[in-house]
């Protein structure tokens, strides 16, 4: 009696297993988390008195972009603990697309750290916290 079968079943199972996590994960990212009270959301209208004086560091992204909503919880820490030195900010490029086409966004998540008014580092993708921390810092 053979029962090649079994192997067969068992890794249907774990796909169906792997799949439902996977599904899980990114049914439950919401682009509404709670954000930082530390963060500082911009608009077409604010961001050029925003970024005049002083490091601020601009999340451009979208509700609809996946890689956003990995990155937004990433900055929310970042201007938990970098707020007394820096300003954490996000911008929402469906709502506000004048600052995004100034500045070149194509592809989101951008980050753009500035100082004094002047693009000093332009990041592309999701960063870790590590990252951003050691950029601002560079430019404190």
């Amino acid at each position: 009696m053979s029962y090649w079968w079994i192997p067969a079943i068992i890794l249907v199972a774990l796909l169906i297993i792997s799949f439902y996590k996977r599904y899980s994960m990114i049914k439950n990212m919401d682009s509404k988390a709670v954000d930082s009270p530390n963060l500082i959301i911009l608009t077409d209208s604010s961001y050029k008195k925003q970024i005049k004086t002083g490091v601020t560091l601009i999340d451009f992204w979208a509700p609809w972009c996946m890689p956003c909503k990995v990155q937004g919880p990433i900055i929310s820490d970042v201007a938990n603990e970098m707020a007394d030195k820096a300003a954490i900010c996000k911008i929402n490029i469906d709502q506000n697309k004048r600052a995004a086409a100034e500045f070149g966004v194509r592809s989101i998540p951008t980050i753009i750290i500035f100082k004094n008014g002047k693009i000093v580092k332009q990041l592309v993708g999701v960063k870790s916290k590590a990252v951003l921390v050691k950029a601002l810092n560079s430019f404190i």
